[in-house]
């Protein structure tokens, strides 16, 4: 949980924000597609940060809207934020991909049901390539879309091809 209190702090680290604001800004940036991040925890993880300190609420109105909450960082949260920065760049690399599963037991399916799966698995890796070079074009000439994301963006780019390449050669060996 320690990636969802970073990408959380480090929202608020820039501007107060209400957890709505904050839900639509992990979806604008396409976060849930790099990091295990759901709407709901975002709502539950800011008011979690509230009760440890972190952060601060704040009631606002704007017009004719409802009050909501903005939050914003407390100097417990700058600590926090600096902490898990250095704490998780620090981390070993781990990449989990699911249809590793998949991979590993592969023998222990007839050729047709082989085939099937690396198919499969080709043609998602083929869709999460086409999505991301069209994220990548749309964002590459927004002013508000900060260099880091875009950074993110050509990495995932990057693994998608490399699986790409690799899958192809796998499919080979096993056809």
């Amino acid at each position: 949980m320690a990636t969802i209190d970073l990408i959380v702090l480090g929202m608020l680290k820039k501007e107060a924000l209400s957890a709505y604001d904050i839900q639509k800004l992990v979806e604008y940036r396409n976060i849930s597609r790099w990091v295990k991040i759901s709407t709901p925890s975002i709502y539950k993880k800011v008011l979690q940060l509230e009760e440890k300190g972190l952060v601060k609420s704040e009631t606002v109105k704007e017009g004719k809207m409802a009050e909501k909450a903005v939050y914003s960082l407390t100097d417990a949260g700058q600590k926090e934020f600096e902490s898990l920065m250095l704490e998780i760049s620090a981390k070993p690399i781990q990449i989990f991909l699911d249809f590793n599963a998949v991979i590993v037991n592969l023998a222990s399916l007839p050729p047709d049901q082989q085939a099937a799966c690396l198919t499969d698995i080709e043609s998602n890796v083929k869709t999460l390539k086409s999505y991301l070079e069209e994220n990548l074009h749309s964002k590459e000439n927004a002013p508000e879309v900060p260099e880091t994301g875009m950074a993110v963006l050509r990495q995932q780019l990057a693994l998608a091809e490399s699986i790409e390449t690799w899958i192809a050669s796998l499919k080979e060996s096993f056809g």
